[in-house]
């Protein structure tokens, strides 16, 4: 029998599993791992902090059911992603950028920041002369 060698025009199994998934494709059980993943979270911690078990999350993430309602939203805010993003692909995932109402947080926080050091300075100059009106 004459056997074809085809080695050289078939890509490697990894190559093509590459080629077919991508974010666009990704089902929910994948954006759960990845977010999951992306905090550093084991299934194990995560079904913790949600108070499923093990297996539960692992349903989830093979995609052999998903969770209700109440327990999409406790994932995204777990996960610090949208809740569109989870069910859909679409919107901030893992590590997007802070959503413009965080940016505000963040530069109100800065200028809290400048006053408590004004604040400081003001107090240390008010102990210093209270401690030499004290003294004398």
């Amino acid at each position: 029998m004459n056997e074809i060698d085809n080695s050289e025009t078939r890509p490697e199994t990894a190559e093509i599993a590459e080629e077919r998934w991508s974010d666009a494709h990704a089902t929910f059980g994948d954006r759960l791992a990845a977010a999951r993943e992306a905090l550093g979270l084991s299934p194990e911690q995560l079904a913790w902090r949600l108070g499923v078990r093990r297996s539960t999350i692992a349903t989830w993430e093979d995609d052999r059911a998903e969770p209700r309602a109440n327990r999409m939203q406790m994932l995204a805010g777990i996960l610090n992603v949208s809740l569109v993003w989870l069910m859909t692909g679409e919107g901030e995932g893992p590590g997007g950028a802070p959503a413009p109402a965080a940016g505000e947080l963040i530069a109100e926080l800065e200028l809290l920041k400048a006053e408590q050091e004004r604040l400081a300075q003001r107090f240390a100059r008010f102990e210093t002369r209270l401690r030499a009106a004290l003294a004398a």
